[in-house]
Order: C-alpha cells, then structure tokens, then sequence
C-alpha cells in the first residue's frame, strides 16, 4: 500500500536560487507518513488522547536532483519494515512532469509517552493496524 501527495513548489519551499529548501523536503516527508497512517485508520487525535508519541528516531535522505521554484512532486510513502518496536518508511520524490527521482529516504518512528519514554513494544492499536497492511 502507498500513500501519494502531490504539492507545487512555491517561494517558501525554496532558498534564495530557487531550489527547494533541504528542509521542506522533511515536511512533506512527515506529511506522508501521517497521511499514510491516516488512511489505514491511524487517527493522530486518538494517540494524543491515549498519550502515545510517534518520534522520528532516524532519517535518511539521498538528493538525487533538485526540484525548484514552481515545480510539481509527487510524494509517494510505502511502509518499509515493521518490528514490534518500530516502523520504517520508505519515501520516493518524484517531479511530476519529466518523471526523474529527486529524492529517496526511509523515516524509522518509534512510540513513547507524553515524557519521552520509549514503549518496549508498539502499543496494539498501532502495531496491528500497520501489520494488517505489511501482509
């Protein structure tokens, strides 16, 4: 299953020459990883209501062309791996018109309470929701 985002890039995402930001490209990143979370009945609400935080405990971005001023992406967001006490995702930017790659990463989220405290497993809600998906 993937989850896919499109977005055009305007003057906020972008540095002074017009190339996308390094750091727009971790937002939309952690977008697609909420949205995919949300279409497979992940409500980001009802985590904050049962004190559960999902941190981002590694990121990893391989650049492979830059996007700028005013072009159209696709996002696209695939669960990579799935352990009892992580999830990794895999994330691919694509610009929309030529089709050429701009960017691949993987985000590994992990769970903890409202202090920081790590889970030592990921709590039930999450986890079976996610494994339903992975098989």
């Amino acid at each position: 299953m993937e989850y896919i985002q499109n977005v055009k890039i305007y003057h906020s995402d972008t540095d002074c020459y017009n190339v996308v930001w390094h750091g727009s490209y971790a937002k939309w990143l952690e977008a697609g990883r909420i949205e995919f979370s949300e279409k497979i009945g992940i409500k980001f609400r009802e985590l904050e209501n049962m004190s559960i935080h999902m941190p981002v405990v590694e990121l990893n971005i391989r650049y492979k062309h830059p996007a700028k001023l005013f072009d159209e992406i696709e996002i696209k967001t695939t669960l990579k791996e799935l352990k009892k006490t992580s999830a990794t995702f895999e994330h691919e930017i694509k610009n929309t018109n030529t089709g050429m790659v701009i960017l691949t990463a993987t985000s590994t989220i992990v769970t903890t309470d409202t202090n920081g405290k790590l889970f030592r497993t990921m709590p039930k809600y999450l986890y079976e929701k996610y494994l339903k998906i992975q098989n």
